[in-house]
Formats: structure tokens, C-alpha cells, sequence
């Protein structure tokens, strides 16, 4: 039996990679959540579409390290095939510039709760194999002012991903670094009714499936963000201090 881990299942790009996969038989997924009502939403959602599989939840918090180890450790207890990580919080970059608190959150739940599941996943599959998706976001290849926050939170995902990715390069696991575009989802919908256009989740997900059952290091999705921010991380400052991004 094929075991996926989902840590922030319920995101909406986590939930429409799990129906990807749901379309395959015999998939064992185990949900990490926050919330374990939100969760068994989805365990009911994935097991009408698919009643050979088999969906387990796992409740913690994600900014205590002893919980995240524990439950990493019972998870291996068996070989795992593929982790998602895919949890995150999109914060009010006008409120956080007076608020220390928002600033500490947004570094907590964007990144270092990140970075530990991210760590302990792969402590524990080094020598079995498998493949470890991160999202981190396109927001994290150059700070703006609009969203420098939480730009930054997932330019730290990057930097980190790519160091576990060099770490384990050569070997069985490999390690995926996944930047969305902005994406219709429930974190971006303020996004979406300021009218800036987003990507569909169910595109952004099929990508993500496909690209990490490849072993891509790196995926942009929608592929077209490789290239616009291509040109914006190297926008002169002369050029980029006018824009209103």
C-alpha cells in the first residue's frame, strides 16, 4: 500500500493533490492538521471518491517541535512514499508593519514549522526512499512591498529546501521545492476580490502531482511564474523602486 502524508491537508492545494492521488487504489493518506474538524471534511470527501483507500488524521500543533517530532516518528514506524507539505498563512503586510506579533506568526507558520516538518520527514526517510514536497511560493524570489513578509517567510522555505535537496542529492530521496503562482484559493481571496487574477487549483495541483512523481527539484506552477520572475529578480533597483508590486 502506497502511504502519503499531507501536513496542511485541508489548503486547498493539498486537498485537490489528495484527490489526484485518491485516483489510484490502495493509498493509505494520513491528514496532519491544525484543525481535525476541517480535516474530516476531506477523509469523507476522498473516501466517497474512492472507497478503496483509507484516510487517517493526525492533530497537532505546528509550532511545538516535540509534537511535530512525535508524530513524525510514529508515522515512519512504517515506510512512507510521499510527504506534502503544504501549510501556510498569507498575513496583512499593512497591519504586520505595527504589529511584532503578526510578524512572529507569519515566521512561525510560513517557515520554521516548515522547516522542522521538513527536517524530521527526512531524518526519517533517508534510508528508505520516497520524495518530500515543500510549497514555498514565487512571493520568495524577490522582496516587494506589497507582501515582503511573507516573502520572506518563503524565501527561508527556499533557501532550506534547497539545502536538504543538495544534502540528499545522489541518494533515494528526493526533495521538491514547489513555488505556486497566486492561486485561487481560501488565503488568497481577498486577492481575488481586489480582482487580481488567479490560477486554478485544480491545474496547480495536477503540476505539483506530476512534477514530484518526476522528482522536478523545482517546481513553478503555473509554469509561465518561472519566467516573470526571472525578469523580477533581476529588474534593476532604479527600474524596480517604481513599480507598485
Amino acid at each position: 500500500m502506497k502511504r502519503i502524508v499531507i501536513v496542511g491537508a485541508t489548503s486547498t492545494i493539498a486537498t485537490e493533490c489528495a484527490r489526484i492521488w485518491n485516483l489510484e487504489d490502495n493509498v493509505e493518506f494520513i491528514l496532519v492538521a491544525r484543525d481535525k474538524s476541517k480535516a474530516k471534511r476531506i477523509t469523507k470527501d476522498l473516501q466517497v471518491r474512492n472507497p478503496n483507500n483509507h484516510s487517517m488524521i493526525e492533530e497537532i500543533d505546528f509550532e511545538k517541535p516535540k509534537q511535530i517530532e512525535s508524530l513524525v516518528e510514529e508515522v515512519a514506524s512504517k515506510p512512507i512514499d510521499t510527504v506534502l507539505i503544504a501549510h501556510g498563512i498569507l498575513p496583512n503586510q499593512k497591519e504586520a508593519q505595527s504589529n511584532p506579533r503578526l510578524v512572529k506568526e507569519a515566521i512561525s507558520i510560513n517557515a520554521s514549522s516548515v522547516a522542522m516538518f521538513a527536517e524530521c520527514f527526512a531524518s526519517e526517510m533517508q534510508f528508505t526512499g520516497g520524495t518530500i514536497g515543500v510549497i514555498g511560493s514565487v512571493a520568495g524570489d524577490r522582496g516587494r512591498k506589497t507582501n515582503y513578509l511573507y516573502g520572506a517567510s518563503k524565501a527561508l522555505v527556499e533557501t532550506f529546501t534547497r539545502g536538504l535537496a543538495h544534502r540528499f542529492a545522489g541518494t533515494s530521496l528526493k526533495i521538491v521545492l514547489i513555488k505556486p503562482g497566486p492561486t485561487a484559493t481560501a488565503m488568497t481571496a481577498e486577492l481575488t476580490q481586489k480582482g487580481q487574477k488567479q490560477a486554478n487549483p485544480s491545474l496547480v495541483a495536477a503540476q505539483i502531482v506530476k512534477g514530484m512523481k518526476a522528482g522536478k527539484p523545482v517546481i513553478y506552477t503555473p509554469g509561465i511564474w518561472r519566467w516573470i520572475m526571472l525578469i523580477i529578480k533581476h529588474l534593476p533597483s532604479q527600474i524596480f523602486n517604481r513599480l507598485n508590486i
